[in-house]
């Protein structure tokens, strides 16, 4: 009788442990891990994006390194390990994609740009045409996305307003970042009395103040997304890919001042 109380209790356990592994969320260990490497000026979007496809994709999680394009490119080029790639421009990108480190990559999304500068505006820039006034202009590097559309902003406007003042916004540049959050900062923390970065990175800060660039000056950031060509999880990355083209997603970019694609 004892034995068999005890096999009737080992099998009751059983059955608990069995049940319990059937919920509908997965252990850690049974989750795939997918590294992602983003443009720094997408910190805020993926962040809200990638925190809501994990809610609604529990067996996946991500892994999100944020950085200029070209230390992430970079990074691809000399073997680092990730599986997914946002760019913020179609430069790093193609040259992946030449070099056999990426598959084809899709749009992800698009802005445009805009001059911001001090709350109390110092230098009382009040257009575009006003921003040689400034003594310390900050930009990005002509290496980093940021830094190559602004020379394409500047270049767009000497046709229209002189090579004079193309020439005279480049001479009071005080310094180069490596991406448009360091840009960003120097303006929020009073080390410059301007500078140039997306627009999306402007609406995100209520320490500056937002100078628009004329259409006809402006030129479109864009964005775009890919599976690594090493990646081991191309299903789950293909997944992710998904997603951020799905309206949900959608959605989110729109509301942080996103445009396009998807």
């Amino acid at each position: 009788m004892a034995a068999s109380r005890l096999r009737s209790i080992v099998g009751a356990l059983l059955l608990v442990v069995l049940a319990g592994g059937c919920t509908g969320t997965p252990a850690r260990d049974e989750q795939a891990t997918l590294s992602v490497f983003a443009a720094s000026s997408l910190t805020d979007v993926m962040s809200e994006v990638t925190a809501t496809f994990e809610r609604t994709h529990p067996d996946i999680d991500l892994q999100v390194t944020f950085a200029g394009s070209q230390v992430l490119r970079l990074q691809i080029e000399q073997g680092a390990s990730v599986d997914v790639f946002a760019s913020a421009n179609d430069a790093h990108m193609d040259a992946l994609e030449d070099g056999g480190y990426v598959l084809r990559s899709r749009p992800l999304a698009t802005t445009d740009l805009v001059v911001i500068v001090p709350r109390d505006n110092p230098a009382g820039i009040e257009r575009f045409d006003q921003l040689a006034r400034a003594e310390r202009i900050v930009v990005g590097t002509r290496f980093v996305p940021i830094g190559a559309y602004t020379d394409a902003v500047l270049d767009n406007a000497s046709v229209a307003l002189g090579d004079d003042f193309a020439a005279g916004v480049r001479n009071r540049i005080a310094s180069m970042e490596s991406n448009v959050r360091l840009v960003r900062a120097k303006v929020e923390l009073g080390e410059a009395d301007a500078a140039v970065v997306y627009t999306t990175d402007a609406l995100h800060s209520d320490r500056v103040r937002i100078v628009p660039i004329p259409d006809e000056f402006n030129v479109q950031a864009r964005f775009r997304i890919a599976v690594t060509s090493e990646t081991r999880r191309a299903p789950e990355a293909e997944r992710l890919l998904d997603f951020l083209s799905s309206p949900p997603a959608r959605e989110i970019f729109r509301a942080h001042g996103f445009t396009g694609a998807g």
